[in-house]
């Protein structure tokens, strides 16, 4: 993994989190316990700070930034999508963004919201708790999350927990291999 100093500020990264070789982690960034960083990751805390809470998701190919003296928040047991981008927002536990969605400077997803796919939700919008934004840019559907489907995604969440503490650092290694013609 490539986690970096710069201008005095050392990643701070809790107990049994896994950040893959390939993943980037630099300067003033916070990441919780049990936290799953993925392949091409990059977690960017070169003039902002980064804070990311336990047992979050970051999947492969992430963004997170933040402006100069800002900060990106991102709750516990939080999914972020893979190739989704954070910029200068908050996002709250258990929220789920989905792949390559975009949270643009000072949106908010509240506790448990969803992000769509694709979605871009933009400068300073709300997506409020329990509710789903979908769209280009983002609105948020008159359609609360279902028991069920926390359900499902405690589930999902809880495997990622699982392959941050237990699964990579115990079975993923490097094998040889060659080009054959």
């Amino acid at each position: 993994m490539a986690v970096y100093e710069i201008d005095g500020f050392v990643p701070e990264i809790g107990n049994g989190t896994y950040i893959c070789d390939s993943a980037t982690v630099i300067g003033n960034v916070v990441i919780g316990q049990n936290t799953y960083v993925g392949p091409g990751a990059r977690i960017r805390g070169d003039y902002g700070r980064i804070e990311i809470g336990d047992g979050t998701s970051v999947e492969d190919n992430c963004v997170i930034h933040a402006r100069p003296g800002e900060i990106t928040r991102v709750g516990s047991h939080t999914t972020i999508g893979h190739a989704s981008i954070l910029h200068n927002c908050t996002v709250e536990d258990y929220a789920i963004i989905g792949m390559g969605a975009i949270v643009s400077d000072w949106a908010i997803v509240k506790r448990w919201a969803v992000v769509a796919e694709g979605a871009v939700v933009r400068n300073g919008f709300e997506v409020p708790e329990e509710m789903i934004a979908v769209g280009v840019p983002a609105k948020t559907l008159n359609i609360a999350i279902s028991e069920n489907y926390k359900e499902d995604w405690l589930h999902f969440k809880g495997v990622y927990e699982r392959l941050a503490r237990e699964v990579y650092p115990r079975t993923l290694h490097e094998v040889p291999w060659e080009f054959k013609q």
